[in-house]
């Protein structure tokens, strides 16, 4: 996809800088290379590129077979793992998450397909407005995995890979459906139902569905939420947030070490970051 050269929030984003700011910071305003990715990030996004080939064969009446689902998991894991230094989880290989992506390739393949698929990897810049009704300045961008159905009853399925099962309230809690349900009525002038089919990763890999949808109270609390990221942001206000979900295979953990709120800046940052690399590659 061609990059959004605009300032503008995007689910990722506005959950990672809730997730942790200082993260936000190094990523997104320093702009500090990741040394390496984590497993998991590698293993969705060759379950995600697997998925969105399948989609568009179906889109396009082509053949969707189960070999052709596993052999694109594997193509995108290969070129990933390749170009990439990645990050085992303790008592994790690349062998085990290979195995429990044909796995789940081979579930997903049996399922009923997806009848009337309208898009698939849909990226689209939407306004966001607070509950107000103002416009916030930086727009949405969103990317649709798969919206299939009628005009009357649209669905915009989500995919995600996960260690467990996912419960109602996350599906419930998660700011993902408002964006999407945001995008389809700026776009498509319609509401949407948005359905997780979450692909689990535990000892026998299995499919799970969580359906959902959101309101217009639900879209204002999203550009609240946005807006005041925003404001944050603006006023540099950025923060670790230390805990084992976030810091266990953090990329930015040695620089989130150092890290001084007095002294930080941008520039000092990405100065110190230079010369860890001048030293590494020594």
């Amino acid at each position: 996809m061609t990059p959004i050269k605009r300032p503008h929030w995007s689910f990722s984003s506005i959950s990672q800088y809730r997730r942790c700011p200082l993260q936000f910071y190094f990523e997104r305003i320093a702009k500090i290379s990741r040394r390496s990715v984590s497993s998991s990030l590698v293993f969705g996004s060759a379950i995600h590129d697997a998925l969105a080939v399948h989609h568009q064969r179906i889109k396009l009446g082509r053949e969707a077979s189960e070999q052709n689902l596993k052999s694109d998991f594997m193509g995108s894991w290969k070129v990933r793992t390749e170009r990439q230094q990645v990050s085992f989880k303790a008592k994790e290989s690349a062998s085990d998450l290979i195995g429990k992506g044909q796995a789940l390739m081979e579930l997903y393949s049996r399922e009923t397909p997806p009848a009337n698929i309208i898009a698939v990897e849909e990226r689209v810049l939407v306004p966001l407005c607070d509950s107000s009704g103002n416009i916030l300045e930086r727009p949405l961008a969103a990317t649709c995995d798969l919206i299939s159905g009628t005009p009357e009853q649209t669905k915009v399925t989500e995919f995600k890979t996960a260690a467990k099962a996912y419960s109602n309230f996350d599906v419930e809690s998660s700011l993902q459906p408002n964006c999407y349900t945001q995008s389809a009525l700026s776009t498509m002038d319609r509401w949407v139902s948005v359905e997780f089919v979450v692909f689990t990763k535990t000892n026998t890999p299995k499919i799970q569905r969580l359906k959902t949808s959101r309101s217009q109270e639900d879209l204002d609390r999203l550009g609240d939420v946005a807006k005041n990221v925003e404001k944050a942001v603006e006023n540099q206000i950025f923060y670790p947030i230390e805990n084992p979900m976030n810091c266990s295979g953090c990329p930015f953990r040695e620089e989130c070490r150092q890290w001084k709120s007095s002294s930080s800046t941008i520039k000092q940052e990405q100065e110190a970051h230079a010369e860890r690399e001048v030293v590494c590659a020594g």
